[in-house]
């Protein structure tokens, strides 16, 4: 691959958007860690065919790249949040403040329905099968309901109950006024208010009762400092051997890349136009998260059973663009010998 001037990279992050969409998709993309990457994988063989396709997977970033990154991190370092506008943001409730401001203004319109939970999370699917048995899922941080309410729609067990919850009184509310909750296909639902951060557990949820949370783009829009009380709620809610099904925003993810000046609260961690907040993982990170130790026990709270990178080029093919996406992606276990 050519090398590629940085100012290059400066005008695709400048002009494309953060929430560019993901390409819909009949396999996954993700390369879990020690493994090869999955079948199904669409390589980049030669570089005259970028803009025949929307995207490619697990493709290198070119000569030139690394040095976009460490200048676009170096000039959002000298350029920081200042200490009264973190009080704004990072303060007791902003965080939930500001996500209710934002379902307010974008109702249910903003994020697309995840049609890719199927492929990613099979897990999804087994328990929506009509001969299924008896499962509890809880999806935090639910928003208006783009992935609880697919899944609701396409489950076909009677026994299956789901669980929807947000700090956001707006979001709650978008998912409680949709048709699927007054009338499900089959199964329940039952939408909250609650923050996973908070010391309480959601209304109606008993600890250990939980088979599979779901946790898609959620932990990126906590403070690093909150995640330690978040993965413990989490592992008290889940019975031994169910699991976290987790997806979130990677280092270096062009998302990240194209941040201005004042928007860099901590070491990848930002504040948005909106004032909503965002993190940035890397895998080893995650591991640490979730394998903290019980305060206890000491036995760790989850176990990997999978984690890997999405990482993939997408294209714009009518304006002739690239841009590089890395997403983090996981399955937490757990343990059966966990002892609350």
């Amino acid at each position: 691959m050519d090398p590629v001037d940085i100012d290059d990279f400066e005008e695709v992050a400048q002009v494309v958007p953060s929430d560019e969409p993901e390409p819909p998709k009949k396999t996954s993309s993700v390369q879990n860690r020690d493994e090869d990457a999955p079948f199904g994988s669409r390589y980049l063989v030669n570089e005259d065919d970028v803009f025949t396709k929307n995207a490619w997977d697990h493709v290198p970033a070119p000569e030139g790249y690394d040095d976009f990154v460490n200048a676009a991190l170096d000039r959002q370092k000298q350029n920081p949040v200042s200490d009264f506008e973190k009080t704004k943001v990072c303060g007791p409730g902003m965080a939930a403040r500001h996500w209710d401001i934002f379902y307010k203004n974008n109702q249910a319109n903003f994020f697309r329905d995840r049609r890719w939970l199927n492929i990613e999370f099979p897990e999804l699917v087994a328990v929506s099968q009509e001969d299924a048995p008896p499962a509890r899922v809880l999806e935090v941080g639910c928003g208006a309901g783009n992935t609880v309410l697919p899944v609701l729609a396409g489950n076909l067990n009677p026994h299956l109950a789901l669980y929807a919850c947000d700090f956001s009184p707006r979001a709650v509310s978008l998912v409680q006024s949709h048709e699927l909750y007054t009338s499900p296909p089959a199964g329940t639902i039952f939408a909250s208010v609650w923050d996973l951060t908070s010391d309480a557990l959601p209304e109606d949820i008993e600890p250990g009762s939980i088979d599979i949370i779901v946790l898609i783009f959620v932990m990126s829009a906590l403070q690093p400092s909150e995640w330690v009380q978040a993965v413990r709620n989490m592992h008290t809610l889940l019975r031994p051997g169910g699991r976290v099904l987790f997806r979130d925003y990677g280092r270096h993810d062009l998302a990240q890349l194209r941040f201005k000046a004042g928007r860099l609260l901590e070491d990848n961690f930002y504040i948005r136009g909106d004032r909503t907040r965002v993190y940035f993982f890397e895998l080893e990170e995650l591991e640490k998260i979730f394998g903290a130790p019980h305060p206890d026990t000491g036995v760790p709270l989850f176990a990997v059973d999978k984690l890997g990178v999405d990482r993939r080029l997408l294209v714009n093919r009518k304006r002739q663009l690239k841009m590089y996406r890395v997403w983090m992606q996981g399955k937490f276990v757990k343990p059966h010998t966990s002892a609350e």
